[in-house]
């Protein structure tokens, strides 16, 4: 069911995506999600879908789709993982060069007094949780290929989006902080954004699975990220939903009118909590219980019609402040009624990407 579902996608839903817009970090997740099925079911038709879609990253000149000038943008940093998959799955330097510039972007990035990367150029000052998915395992993975002993950089900077945003009643993360405290939905004291959104409490999530994978072995303290995920576990998992056993988009607030457990923090939840406890990082129960969410998903949104499989259930984008959101370019408050008021689109690269990364870590259980 699931994989005939993801072929249909790399096969046809995402090219026909590619050939409206431009590559961004929604595609990097479907290159990622690619590449972990193939790995986990040795089947190398993952791989030629990585492949073939690469043509929409990189052109004949070697230049990098959607990336301007000396634009500071953390979303587009992420490329990198699809350069990197794609230079070693084809040995072209096109691709490898993409890496070395993608890396290049963190030497002069812009970064809060805090420490931690900024958001982006439109975002000044912001610390979001998305970003310490879209920057932290690329960064981690360039340290182990160029050797250079920046493992405190990137830990220091988990710590202090620990600090910035863990809300200690709720026992969970705020989607954003700006440590400026300028923008129109930070809290005066706080700089922190209003509501606890589903898929930046994931995005956090699998960016501590994903950064321990690489920084054991490299550093003392990558000890810290396996303390941070289980606090994170222990504090997101009382707020699963027992009908369906997902999670909500507002996650805390289950009478929130239109409130709905979204497809791809679920989905993002089920990765980190099966990957976490292949790795050692999580109890191995919580390997059980990160399959039965993704089996929630499958059951609850993954739907067979006229035209082939369809996953529903999936927050097409969500974000703080005016910005380049195509859904809802100005209605972007962080309050809880935001998130749930923002379009579901079926098949969206979010829901789809993240179930393909759950299901690779499900079929590596056996």
């Amino acid at each position: 069911m699931w994989l005939e579902y993801f072929s249909q996608y790399m096969e046809g839903i995402l090219p026909a995506f590619l050939e409206k817009a431009l590559w961004n970090y929604k595609i990097d997740l479907c290159v990622m999600g690619a590449s972990y099925l193939a790995q986990a079911t040795g089947d190398e038709k993952w791989n030629q879908y990585i492949k073939d879609n690469g043509k929409w990253l990189v052109k004949e000149d070697g230049s990098v789709a959607n990336w301007e000038g000396a634009e500071h943008n953390i979303d587009k940093v992420s490329f990198g993982k699809s350069l990197r998959i794609l230079r070693d799955l084809t040995g072209d330097e096109r691709y490898g060069e993409g890496v070395k510039k993608a890396y290049g972007f963190l030497d002069d990035y812009p970064r809060t007094e805090t420490g931690n990367f900024w958001h982006k150029d439109i975002y000044p000052n912001q610390v979001w949780l998305d970003g310490l998915y879209m920057a932290m395992p690329f960064y981690a993975r360039c340290l182990t290929e160029t050797g250079e002993d920046k493992w405190d950089d990137i830990l220091d900077q988990f710590q202090s989006a620990h600090r910035l945003l863990w809300d200690q009643k709720k026992g969970l993360y705020i989607h954003g902080c700006d440590v400026s405290r300028k923008a129109d939905w930070a809290d005066p004291d706080t700089g922190r954004s209003p509501a606890v959104w589903l898929r930046a409490e994931a995005w956090f999530l699998m960016a501590l699975a994903d950064t321990y994978e690489l920084a054991k072995g490299h550093t003392d303290r990558a000890e810290e990220l396996t303390e941070l995920l289980q606090r994170t576990v222990d504090g997101l998992l009382p707020y699963q939903d027992e009908s369906s056993n997902m999670f909500l988009q507002v996650v805390d607030m289950p009478k929130l009118p239109g409130n709905y457990p979204e497809t791809s923090g679920s989905a993002m939840t089920a990765y980190a909590l099966m990957k976490g406890a292949r790795l050692g990082m999580l109890p191995a129960s919580m390997g059980e219980k990160g399959s039965q969410i993704i089996d929630g998903v499958r059951n609850t949104y993954l739907k067979k019609e006229d035209d082939g499989w369809h996953l529903y259930g999936i927050c097409a984008s969500a974000g703080l402040g005016d910005g380049p959101d195509p859904y809802n370019p100005k209605g972007r408050s962080g309050k809880p009624e935001y998130y749930v008021s923002e379009v579901q689109i079926r098949d969206n690269e979010h829901g789809t990407a993240a179930c393909m990364m759950a299901v690779s870590e499900q079929i590596r259980r056996g």
